[in-house]
């Protein structure tokens, strides 16, 4: 018999599938402490949780028979996965129990935006009976723009089109055969920005979208713009926002997500008059707490059963002599994804990872989830893609994986290859372990070059041609930017070249912008590898 400990409140209907197993007893013991937990933990192969309890290393050293820790929601902060992972205890979670009813939070704002529908409350039943000003619009035959085309934002679009709505939608991942599916049309965010009525923001927060609408964007906005962002605070620049509205840019917005939550109580949201705020309701729903509960409850069977599984969002254990031979691969594998995924423009349609020489030799399979990771996490952020469903992400954007071995190494020891296939272009990265030195990037697309994957980098691609290293030198000196090491890969005499320059701190769009103006350079890009 397996045992499973329910510590936070979590309803019966959630747990049935667990309570009703023959093999399964479940305990539900809400509101335990750390020292309660530790006391009983030990007997417990499973351990089920919300938000409140929160799972040490302590607890995980006293629960010798824990397999599986379920989390009934998405976030896993509450959850030291660093030790789970030490431990050999897989953690889950239930990534698509809010799909629908964030989509469905998305509708209700879009509509309350559209109609002022809290405004409108407001003043009616503060005795005030104000049809003049409150003229809306409808959603019939308005261009509504996603940016996000994952779970929810696909959802969204689904529903949009029954309003009659023309969808135009973006995500990196979106290639144009999906977005026929969908009945998409497939857009970049300038596009969006520029032609849409409405926009809705489905995509993680990253360092990619952080503040991916702002000045710049309102600038260019088509007027009479509505926004709604049930994702992630931060992904639009709520100042920038707040400044759009009050010049007429944008004709109202509607928000669940704040930058910082709760928000202070002067936040410019709060009072102004053609903005919608709510509590971040989006995963509020009956229906909602259930189904998470219930995703996890299944998976935790499926791991106690010892049958298939998903949604595990740390590594299970790899055998001894795999790890051995893997793990000082892992963190290089990752760095060559974010490397290659910052470097190539366009939806991922395919990612080829290359094992040459010794690595050859083992099954690579959890060193390409770090590489698939690396390519994901600069897309979808670091929070969301892991070890484990990186490949099941991969799979549902429709990415495809390819993976090929050579036991011949043509100048070291191991290299891994990383190829990235967009609609646009194909882009190639390949690095290796040098004894001594560590990991280093030795070639990009067809140049040689010695690289370590680290920090702020600066990839330029030009004409070999005398001056150029000075100018940029001058270039970035101007702009107080150190240069800590610089890099030349080149095939031919006064042929193409790149310039790699490791700098100091991130450099501004501005700087770059600048660079690429210069005579014989072509193109500058910023990588950040950290």
């Amino acid at each position: 018999m397996f045992k499973v400990l329910v510590s936070d409140p979590i309803s019966d209907l959630g747990i049935q599938k667990l309570m009703d197993a023959e093999d399964v007893v479940v305990d539900k013991k809400p509101g335990l402490s750390e020292d309660e937990l530790v006391a009983i933990i030990g007997e417990y192969d499973a351990l089920l949780v919300r938000s409140q309890t929160r799972v040490t290393p302590r607890i995980m050293d006293a629960g010798k028979s824990l397999k599986v820790i379920g989390r009934a929601g998405v976030g896993v902060d509450n959850i030291d996965l660093e030790a789970a992972t030490q431990r050999g205890i897989i953690v889950i979670n239930a990534p698509d129990g809010n799909t629908i009813t964030t989509c469905e939070h998305t509708f209700a704002m879009m509509m309350s935006v559209a109609r002022f529908i809290p405004q409108a409350y407001l003043k009616t039943v503060g005795g005030e009976w104000d049809r003049k000003s409150f003229l809306g619009v409808e959603l019939r035959g308005k261009v509504l723009g996603v940016l996000g085309m994952g779970r929810i934002g696909s959802e969204v679009a689904k529903r949009a089109k029954a309003f009659d709505m023309e969808i135009w939608g973006y995500d990196p991942f979106l290639t144009e055969e999906r977005a026929e599916k969908l009945g998409v049309r497939l857009s970049s965010v300038d596009d969006i920005v520029r032609n849409a009525d409405f926009m809705t923001v489905h995509t993680p927060l990253t360092p990619e979208t952080r503040h991916m609408i702002s000045r710049a964007q309102f600038e260019v906005m088509k007027k009479g713009m509505r926004i709604v962002n049930c994702a992630r605070g931060g992904i639009i620049d709520e100042h920038a926002l707040v400044e759009a509205i009050d010049q007429g840019i944008v004709a109202g917005a509607a928000f669940d997500v704040f930058e910082v939550e709760p928000p202070a109580a002067d936040h410019p949201f709060l009072k102004h008059p053609k903005i919608i705020v709510t509590p971040h309701l989006g995963a509020s729903t009956v229906e909602a707490q259930e189904n998470v509960a219930i995703d996890v409850s299944e998976q935790v069977l499926n791991i106690l059963r010892d049958k298939p599984f998903m949604n595990a969002v740390n590594m299970p254990p790899i055998p001894a002599n795999v790890l051995n031979k893997l793990q000082p691969y892992f963190g290089l594998g990752e760095k060559l994804g974010s490397f290659i995924a910052q470097l190539t423009e366009g939806a991922v349609e395919e990612i080829t990872v290359s094992y040459a020489g010794e690595l050859a030799e083992v099954d690579t399979q959890p060193l390409t989830r770090y590489v698939v990771r690396g390519v994901l996490s600069h897309h979808l952020g670091s929070d969301q893609v892991n070890v484990v469903n990186s490949m099941h992400l991969a799979k549902e954007r429709h990415v495809n994986i390819v993976v090929q071995k050579s036991h011949e190494a043509r100048d070291f020891t191991n290299s891994i290859t990383v190829t990235l296939r967009s609609k646009t272009a194909t882009r190639l990265v390949t690095g290796t372990m040098l004894t001594g030195y560590g990991p280093r990037i030795v070639q990009i697309d067809r140049f040689p070059v010695d690289v370590a994957p680290e920090g702020n980098i600066i990839l330029i691609s030009h004409n070999d041609k005398p001056g150029i290293i000075g100018n940029v030198g001058m270039l970035l000196g101007n702009n107080n930017v150190n240069i800590a090491t610089m890099q030349v890969g080149r095939e031919l005499v006064g042929g193409s070249a790149i310039m790699v320059l490791t700098v100091d701190k991130g450099v501004s769009k501005d700087v770059i912008a600048e660079l690429v103006k210069l005579p014989d350079l072509n193109k500058a890009k910023e990588i950040n590898l950290y």
